[in-house]
């Protein structure tokens, strides 16, 4: 095999079989990489610049992986680092590095790779024409881009490589594909791209493409045509279907990956059963874009937003929920009219009803009538102490309001004192764009230490 990549786990911060990870090591990979981060827990990560997960978690994890590379003196390598990749939290995740080296004895040499963008460059690439929408991304204006508070570009394998050539030991990446982490070792070595590539796309979420995907721990063995993928738990497999249906895993297209500088091509890829817990795959193709770009990802603040929460059991009201909530906010609207003076413009409420279809909204086909319901309520608005203003309004209403226009006045039950709670900035991502860039690293900056 040319380039082994031990891959512990989708995510630093989610746990991985420690057991699985001491197997692994047994195999003598040549990298380990792992991801940090995604956009998958929403915008509001990328818009503050701060990790999702909790420091301890981290620390806890990252030093175990810190001994595995100093025990075989290879490389490890992490990308999207503290979640979002900004410059902040790679920051943030260097300085638990550095901690935990002082505190191992160790001296490892570490390259940083900072992936944040000023709004002026991305504004400037704007009013050249650099700046591609990708599929149903939102309209992008100047003043939208200078209103974003976090912008950073997704680093692909030439940025990966470009660290990993320094001859670090960590390689602490900022906002990076989760794919290019995999490939990258694989294609300074000589592997096909379209290979490389695959096997990063596959084993991007660790032990996700086996039959146990809460172990985490899995190796892949590149040779230049063609990769083994085989997890490190001993009762756990990777067959033909299972490594095959990762392509699926948050890809449109079971077929085609967009990556940066190029699209994967797995319409001929072939999966093959190679031992009873592992499979070979070969057949993938890459094919270069003639002008190069990556992803640009950006969050600005869409709002100010506060919410309540109150519980219904009375079967009445249960069963005619949505009566009573269309009455609230016909009554809440006309109350926020009279008394703060808003244009429905300036805000929104939102309710969701935990138990009835709060998940899937309008969509839900289950019909069944729950016997409790929870409302919870979501205002948004330009300002905080209006958002607090309207949460303050519909308080009364959520607690009291009668469908009937006779009888006692129902209460509800607040499971919190106060109801309603200030939430503070709305995120929102409003960046989905490409960059088109003459050198790889003209928008990335790599530093040692």
């Amino acid at each position: 095999m040319i380039a082994k990549v031990l891959i512990p786990s989708g995510a630093l911060g989610i746990t991985y079989s420690k057991e699985a990870l001491k197997e692994g090591l047994k195999e003598s990979p040549d990298i380990i990489a792992i991801d940090g981060g995604s956009t998958d827990s929403g915008p509001a990560y990328l818009g503050q610049g701060v990790s999702k997960y909790s420091r301890a978690t981290t620390k806890s994890e990252w030093k175990a992986l810190m001994e595995a590379r100093d025990s075989l003196k290879i490389p490890l390598l992490i990308g999207s680092a503290g979640t979002c990749g900004t410059n902040a939290s790679v920051d943030w995740f260097l300085k638990i590095t550095q901690e935990l080296a002082k505190e191992l004895g160790q001296k490892p040499k570490i390259a940083v790779l900072k992936c944040s963008q000023s709004k002026t460059r991305v504004g400037d690439a704007f009013k050249k024409g650099k700046i591609r929408s990708l599929p149903f991304a939102p309209p992008i204006s100047e003043e939208l881009i200078d209103s974003c508070t976090n912008i950073v570009g997704l680093a692909g394998v030439e940025q990966i490589t470009s660290a990993i050539d320094t001859g670090a030991d960590i390689i602490i990446a900022g906002r990076s594909t989760d794919a290019s982490l995999i490939a990258s070792y694989p294609i300074l070595k000589g592997v096909e791209k379209g290979i490389a590539w695959h096997g990063g796309k596959i084993g991007e979420c660790g032990a996700f493409c086996t039959t146990k995907p809460k172990t985490g721990v899995v190796l892949l063995s590149f040779e230049k045509t063609g990769f083994l993928v085989e997890p490190m738990e001993k009762n756990s497999q990777a067959t033909p279907d299972s490594v095959a249906a990762h392509m699926v895993y948050e890809n449109a297209d079971p077929f085609l990956l967009r990556e940066p500088g190029g699209l994967l091509d797995v319409k001929d890829a072939s999966y093959e059963k190679k031992t009873e817990r592992s499979v070979y795959v070969k057949g993938s193709r890459w094919v270069e874009d003639l002008n190069y770009t990556i992803k640009l990802e950006g969050a600005h603040i869409a709002g100010f937003q506060n919410i309540s929460i109150v519980l219904i059991r009375d079967k009445k009201y249960v069963e005619n929920i949505d009566s009573w909530i269309n009455q609230i906010l016909e009554k809440a609207t006309a109350l926020i009219s009279q008394t703060l003076g808003l244009d429905e413009t300036k805000y929104e409420i939102q309710t969701r009803l935990i138990g009835k279809n709060a998940t899937l909204g309008s969509l839900e086909t289950n019909k069944n009538i729950p016997f409790e319901i929870g409302v919870l309520g979501i205002v948004t608005a330009d300002h905080q102490n209006d958002a607090e203003e309207i949460a303050k309004i519909l308080n009364p209403l959520f607690l009291h309001h009668s469908i009937f226009e006779e009888g006692e006045l129902p209460t509800f039950a607040f499971p919190f004192s106060p109801p309603s709670f200030n939430v503070g900035p709305k995120y929102e991502f409003c960046l989905n764009h490409t960059i088109e860039l003459k050198d790889p690293m003209d928008i990335f900056h790599l530093e040692e230490y």
